[in-house]
């Protein structure tokens, strides 16, 4: 039994659900792959797994008293195949590089869910059987599976054309064709400048079969890697007039262009140069987790609540919690900062504040102190009335 089997377990009959949703914007709501073209482009592969590796730092936890057995089960590995890291890292790299991302649930024999797996379908498209929506994946190698939407956490960006899909990568084809360009003038470049051509007339030859053979016999002679170990010393015999280097002027690309298809990219998926680089300050990373890595956390912890818990459970307080507490960007100064100004207040536990400086938990820690002279200003304001009321 394949990965294939082991989620999509129910077989699926074409005729049970052929029949296509009807959304307000489109008869038939289909999401279909950019055949990994923009993945394969540089520039957006180092975007991507810059936004990736950031959000692989998030923690995933299921809250509440609903699904104990599907916690247990998920709490350190989202299925036997993937650790968290890894599945954030996928789930990030499929959501940024095709503007949606499937994650459906592993059964087992008893169509209980087991864990969660993102999956990259060639196409998606939305069927309706019995009043309830399905979602029809088909996979590069011919695969069909089928799961009911609702079991289904879906993250979609661009969601403009389509109801439940986002839109494609392709606003980005006219900068991937400039950095495509680009390379090529630097190749070209690099192989004009690198080689040596001459002009000379001779007037020794009648024949067309006669110039082309002298043409090869000199150029073997002074060109070819027999006599590479000669010291590159070119002789021309009498027999050869006016010799001329030709000096190719190849175009070289402005390093302001190249600047502006970089910037291009950098803006199309939200990151900046000093990310990428891992040169960014604490400032920095915080406007980068603020404006992206904490946008996905969010759609992450609402899809995938909805594809676990019910509308009753979730109502009991039960969801999935996705946070940020593994991403130590900040500096030392302000990790103290912080211990300093929320732990004093009692907003944080010791091993919470422990945990900023990368420190294990100790016993009995997972408590939250506060300083003696912080009270409330009711209680105060009750001193001073029954103060003036004994007075009188």
């Amino acid at each position: 039994m394949g990965l294939f089997d082991r989620i999509f377990r129910r077989p699926i009959e074409e005729k049970k659900i052929g029949q296509n949703f009807s959304t307000l914007t489109a008869y038939e709501p289909v999401f279909r792959s950019w055949n990994g073209r923009l993945y394969e482009s540089e520039l957006c592969r180092i975007a991507i797994d810059t936004i990736a590796r950031h959000c692989s730092k998030l923690k995933v936890e299921l809250m509440g008293s609903a699904q104990p057995e599907l916690k247990t089960k998920i709490k350190h590995r989202p299925n036997e195949y993937m650790t968290w890291s890894q599945f954030l890292y996928r789930v990030a790299t499929i959501l940024y590089a095709t503007n949606n991302c499937f994650i459906v649930p592993i059964m087992d024999t008893n169509l209980n869910t087991t864990g969660f797996f993102p999956v990259l379908p060639e196409n998606a498209e939305l069927k309706e059987y019995g009043g309830q929506i399905w979602i029809r994946y088909r996979f590069r190698n011919g695969q069909v599976g089928a799961i009911e939407y609702d079991k289904c956490a879906i993250l979609t960006r661009f969601q403009y054309e389509d109801d439940f899909f986002g839109s494609s990568n392709h606003a980005l084809d006219d900068t991937l064709k400039l950095s495509h360009m680009s390379k090529q003038a630097v190749a070209n470049a690099v192989k004009e400048n690198s080689a040596i051509r001459f002009i000379g007339q001779t007037d020794n030859f009648i024949k067309s079969e006669d110039l082309k053979k002298e043409r090869i016999r000199y150029n073997k002679n002074n060109f070819s890697d027999e006599v590479n170990g000669y010291g590159g010393l070119l002789l021309f015999p009498n027999t050869y007039k006016n010799i001329q280097q030709i000096n190719s002027k190849a175009y070289t690309v402005d390093a302001e262009e190249i600047k502006l298809i970089q910037k291009s990219v950098e803006d199309y998926f939200g990151v900046n140069e000093a990310v990428i680089n891992n040169s960014a300050t604490g400032e920095q990373l915080d406007a980068f987790f603020n404006g992206c890595v904490e946008n996905f956390a969010i759609s992450l912890s609402e899809a995938m609540s909805g594809a676990i818990y019910t509308d009753l459970e979730r109502s009991y307080g039960s969801y999935v919690r996705v946070d940020a507490n593994r991403l130590q960007y900040m500096s030392t100064t302000a990790k103290v900062q912080m211990a300093k100004e929320l732990g004093d207040r009692g907003m944080l536990t010791i091993n919470e504040m422990r945990e900023l400086f990368n420190y294990p938990p100790i016993p009995n820690g997972d408590t939250a102190v506060i300083r003696g002279e912080y009270y409330s200003v009711d209680d105060k304001l009750g001193e001073e009335n029954n103060g003036e009321e004994n007075n009188s």
